[in-house]
């Protein structure tokens, strides 16, 4: 199964557990391939810079760097073209749909309110981190 996960899930999965970090281990294990593009991994780098995670990632003894390697060696980057008109009330998650249409995935994974309304998008659904789960044990 093929899937793009949003920022702020990737965020969660890699400082926190729960469903979040089960997708990222299926990941690691190679039952999920994670799609992404340079855009998102920029985003994921500007968020994980930021001071408040400090504390997390001295606990986990590992790096940014290290994490945003480790996230671009298990993804598979794509520079999607953008899309013909927009669809998100907030444009920038866009992106993201473009993304999941470019890279043919079969799920959206997201906490974004304003990509969850949507439901789907050109019959690719959009879930949350533990319907995405459910959806890989089921």
């Amino acid at each position: 199964m093929r899937a793009v996960i949003d920022t702020n899930v990737l965020v969660s999965g890699l400082f926190w557990h729960g469903a979040p970090h089960a997708l990222l281990e299926r990941v690691r294990a190679g039952t999920l391939t994670l799609i992404t593009s340079p855009g998102l991994l920029a985003e994921l780098e500007e968020v994980i810079g930021r001071a408040k995670f400090d504390a997390i990632l001295t606990r986990s003894t590992t790096s940014r760097e290290d994490t945003l390697n480790e996230l671009r060696q298990l993804a598979e980057v794509i520079e999607p073209p953008p899309l013909p008109q927009p669809v998100c009330r907030d444009p920038d998650d866009d992106h993201a749909l473009a993304l999941a249409l470019a890279a043919q995935a079969d799920l959206i994974v997201s906490g974004d309110d304003d990509l969850l309304a949507l439901g789907s998008f050109q019959d690719i659904p959009i879930v949350t981190p533990a319907q995405a789960v459910q959806r890989l044990t089921a």
